[in-house]
């Protein structure tokens, strides 16, 4: 396993890491099982969230006795001092430890980043946190070029998470200029959410990539983790049939596949559109029908909303035929 340092928070942590969206789908024993292929592989790097119901506590329980082997970082969706505060103690709690390594704030908006670094925000208790040696370093998450931009012009973020994979490349620019300033670079979605089929590609293409300081795809079997390692440490360069490979891929759901750019927004109905589609792939592609159920009926809006004026499909770079896609998620979630 090849390692790297992040950025400036000086960690060292493994070239593949654990991404822990998928464990919600397992039980203690069997994350305890996972772990110990996580431990063996040479993994080191471990990704929740508070929002992953419990996803934090499934990995504590299995790291407990071993928390000096890994690298835990999670994130939260609090925006404000109160929140975070009280976030980051459920989290030491369910991860059964004294510290975080990485905390990070969980995909905000521009206006929502504006709020986390004003008076009261959750910047505040990020840093008393960090002071106090209850996490060890601050990251921001993202999926909007906009705010990715932004976090780099802010002295307290020491790493960023973004999409980037075959199909998601347009953080490309940015993943640069965040080697340039040392901001450790985090790849999530390198399946795409699960869109791409093929994991190996998938890994060997975001691992290519010298901006890319962890690849972040979820796992949840020790046979996912031997694969993704097969795969991640493979040196040679990617072929000529890969490539091409790729290519293919990039036609095939470039047509279709939402990017979650979000310069659809905002829509005359109020629904939350990219978060829509997120949904439908946890719903299809992750297995995890009852936690993408219960995300998409708290949404204040659903697809089935639609008043069909067409004003995003006239925003989508992409050119989606985001209407038609809408009556698909309405008629996958009933709503």
């Amino acid at each position: 396993m090849e390692y790297v340092t992040l950025g400036k928070t000086g960690l060292r942590v493994s070239r593949l890491g654990l991404g822990g969206i998928p464990i919600q789908r397992i039980d203690a024993q069997a994350a305890k099982k996972l772990l110990d292929a996580v431990e063996a592989a040479g993994i080191n790097y471990i990704d929740s969230a508070r929002g992953y119901s419990v996803s934090e506590e499934l990995i504590g329980g299995a790291i407990e006795g071993r928390r000096d082997k890994f690298v835990l970082a999670t994130k939260t969706m609090s925006r404000d001092r109160e929140g975070m505060a009280r976030d980051i103690e459920t989290s030491l709690s369910n991860f059964r430890t004294d510290r975080i390594d990485l905390y990070q704030v969980h995909n905000p908006s521009p206006a929502q980043l504006e709020q986390v670094c004003a008076p009261g925000g959750a910047l505040e208790a990020l840093l008393e946190a960090k002071a106090a040696g209850k996490i060890g370093h601050i990251g921001l998450t993202a999926h909007a070029p906009e705010v990715f931009e932004k976090a780099l012009e802010l002295d307290w973020v020491e790493t960023v998470m973004f999409p980037y994979n075959v199909v998601e490349t347009q953080a490309a620019e940015l993943m640069e200029r965040a080697k340039a300033r040392n901001v450790g670079f985090i790849n999530m979605k390198s399946l795409a959410g699960g869109a791409i089929a093929d994991a190996r590609l998938a890994i060997r293409f975001a691992a290519a990539n010298p901006n890319v300081s962890v690849v972040l795809p979820g796992m949840y079997a020790p046979e996912e983790v031997e694969e993704n390692v097969r795969a991640a440490e493979d040196p040679s360069p990617l072929t000529v049939e890969e490539l091409e490979r790729a290519e293919a891929m990039r036609r095939e759901l470039g047509t279709s596949f939402c990017r979650r750019c979000g310069y659809c927004a905002p829509c005359t109905a109020g629904i939350d559109i990219p978060n829509c589609f997120v949904f439908e792939g946890y719903l299809n592609r992750y297995g995890l029908a009852d936690w993408a159920r219960g995300r998409y009926a708290a949404l204040a809006s659903h697809a089935g909303d639609c008043v069909e004026c067409g004003v995003c499909e006239e925003r989508c770079p992409y050119h989606l035929p985001i209407r038609e896609m809408l009556k698909k998620v309405a008629a996958d979630f009933g709503k």
